[in-house]
């Protein structure tokens, strides 16, 4: 659905008005088109004293063929030199006044006590305002219960406010995450980076992403990660599920797309436009499980990729819930996945360097009312992430989460105007997000270049101002 209100306001006419009374004024995001390249425009990077990321992320930047400039030391300079990073140097001089950035990127894990908290006003403060529309602000910092000691854990803790109220300011489209990044895991940041800088990030903002070592990836080309992988998408015949088997297919994967019969017809358009494969079944079956992993045992040899995105919502309030809603509700979005997902585990159907991905949503996190029963599954969509990480870790498997806010869908179509206008502008963002900000976020955690992310869960919903 259009968003008439932004379409009036960023009109000449609208605008004019919307300016002097102090309406908002969503700006249109930046998002991916494929070929195009990772960051349009020049990153400034800069590090706190005694930081140990600024030679990982030189090799990034570098692999990407990003135009960096910075004014580290000689140390750092050699390191991006080694990495075969271009870099205009300003030898410690403040760059130019109009000089203007696509992206900040700071390393922050040198940062030991609150004191040095110092160096992020120190690189921002005359920074901040020279980023570009749609611009990126990127953090790093170490996880708070991995620091040396007391002091540096709550120096690094504090990072996370710094981060969330930066991409409150930075307004234009813009974002500002935060990245932890466990000692031994510098070499796992590629994926990562190369996602929040690019426009696959646009609506996502105010995160905190937590990356710990892990294998080494395969060589990868960036724009086909996927190629040769078998990705299953559950709820796959329209809305999210359309968009996230699209983007997958895009990026390489063969998608095997799962929806209940009566959507067999939607499904199989969706999949014969990417050349997927539909597989017809309600996954709330008693023999579901069982069909779902003999058919990726039978026609793929297993599978590499999970995504569990089939949902549903009825609600109701508290005082009013029927049985019949609670159950069937949770047996959809909850259980199901237990289902599936111990059923592929116990018969060592996801192939190493797997990816399970879930759908949560912000009412998991923040609550909604009516909705007791839909942010109960999503919030224990929640806690199998987080109860699940260290078990697939140890089969060299990955699990994550995303937690859309307000997308427009047809869902969100439905809803009364006041609702949903309140949903579009209640986000840093001032607008609603689309159902490919969240296939995309999916599409970073499923390539083979994320092993280090695991057990994260990160919203989709333009940092929006209701939950955490």
């Amino acid at each position: 659905m259009s968003d008439f209100y932004s379409q009036v306001v960023n009109s000449r006419i609208g605008g004019m008005i919307a300016g002097p009374v102090g309406l908002p004024q969503p700006v249109e995001l930046d998002r991916y088109k494929p070929g195009q390249p990772l960051i349009e425009g020049e990153v400034l990077l800069g590090a706190a004293p005694g930081g140990r990321l600024s030679g990982a992320l030189a090799r990034v930047l570098a692999g990407a063929g990003v135009t960096v400039r910075t004014s580290l030391g000689d140390e750092v300079r050699e390191a991006a030199g080694d990495a075969g990073l271009n870099a205009a140097v300003w030898n410690g001089a403040a760059p130019d006044a109009d000089a203007r950035f696509k992206a900040l990127v700071f390393d922050g894990t040198g940062i030991k006590d609150a004191i040095a908290l110092r160096e992020l006003r120190e690189f921002f403060t005359p920074t901040i305002r020279r980023v570009l529309r749609s611009g990126r602000v990127v953090v790093l910092g170490t996880q708070p219960e991995l620091s040396d000691g007391p002091r540096e854990a709550t120096a690094q803790r504090a990072l996370e406010g710094f981060t969330r109220s930066v991409a409150k300011e930075v307004r234009k489209g813009s974002s500002a995450q935060l990245v932890y990044v466990a000692h031994g895991a510098e070499d796992s940041i590629d994926s990562t980076l190369r996602f929040l800088l690019s426009p696959r990030s646009a609506y996502v903002s105010g995160q905190v992403v937590r990356i710990t070592a892990a294998d080494e990836s395969p060589a990868l080309d960036w724009e086909r990660p996927l190629q040769g992988k078998v990705a299953l998408v559950t709820g796959a015949s329209r809305g999210i599920g359309a968009s996230i088997a699209t983007v997958l297919s895009r990026d390489g994967a063969h998608v095997v797309g799962l929806d209940v019969p009566p959507m067999a017809d939607e499904l199989a358009k969706v999949m014969g436009e990417i050349g997927g494969s539909s597989l017809a079944l309600d996954i709330t079956a008693g023999d579901a499980s069982e069909r779902i992993a003999d058919h990726l045992h039978a026609e793929h040899g297993g599978v590499d990729v999970v995504i569990h995105n089939a949902g549903v919502t009825r609600d109701k309030t508290l005082g009013n819930m029927d049985e019949g809603r609670w159950e069937g509700l949770m047996d959809i979005n909850l259980s199901s996945q237990e289902r599936i997902n111990d059923l592929l585990l116990e018969r060592e159907l996801i192939h190493p360097n797997g990816r399970i991905i879930t759908v949560s949503s912000i009412s998991g996190i923040a609550g909604n009312a009516g909705q007791t029963n839909y942010g109960t599954s999503k919030a224990g969509v929640i806690g199998m992430v987080q109860s699940m990480a260290p078990v697939v870790a140890d089969r060299g498997l990955t699990i994550n989460a995303v937690a859309p806010g307000f997308i427009e869908t047809a869902m969100t179509a439905a809803m009364p105007i006041a609702t949903r206008e309140a949903g579009r502008r209640m986000n840093s963002m001032l607008q609603g997000g689309l159902p490919v900000d969240v296939a995309e976020t999916i599409a970073w955690y499923a390539s083979p270049a994320s092993g280090g992310v695991n057990g994260n869960v990160v919203r989709v919903c333009g940092q929006s101002m209701i939950g955490a």
